[in-house]
């Protein structure tokens, strides 16, 4: 793999993501139960977050660093629950933007990334893929489905992605 293939693989999982929840009402983004509680803006906050946690932690990794490890802060779902809590009073409007701006962010800095770190499986590309293009489809499948249960002739005015 290259990074051209690399940015291939983590744009096509974007996209999928973004389609999932095309078309949807600003109230259907924040209605709850997508996945638990949450709702499709607080999944997007999420993957934001775990973004910014790539942008964060990939300079250390480049650099011959460790970044900290999740377990001193409680576990990762302890940090997911934090962080979840608190972006839980941010806008959709800003969620929404920082959304675009971080995965904006997060491929200018893959563009100037030495090409070393995307030819082999290395501890950036292992947590470049942890952070997002496998992280995505999880909550791709999940706005899917949530989707999939709750539209019906009620919703037939929204249009969903592909």
């Amino acid at each position: 793999m290259n990074r051209a293939q690399l940015l291939h693989n983590f744009e096509t999982a974007w996209t999928a993501l973004r389609f999932s929840y095309d078309g949807l009402s600003d109230a259907r983004l924040t209605e709850a139960g997508v996945v638990e509680n949450w709702s499709v803006q607080d999944i997007l906050a999420h993957v934001t977050t775990w973004e910014e946690e790539a942008l964060t932690h990939l300079p250390v990794i480049m650099a011959g660093g460790r970044p900290p490890r999740y377990a001193a802060q409680g576990g990762i779902d302890a940090f997911n629950a934090r962080k979840t809590a608190e972006k839980r009073d941010i806008t959709l409007a800003a969620v929404l933007e920082q959304h675009e701006e971080t995965h904006r962010r997060l491929i200018a800095f893959l563009a100037t990334a030495p090409e070393e770190h995307f030819t082999r499986e290395t501890r950036f590309r292992h947590r470049l893929r942890l952070d997002t293009y496998s992280h995505y489809p999880i909550h791709t499948v999940a706005i899917r489905a949530w989707r999939a249960r709750t539209e019906s002739g009620a919703n037939a005015g929204e249009t969903p992605g592909p």
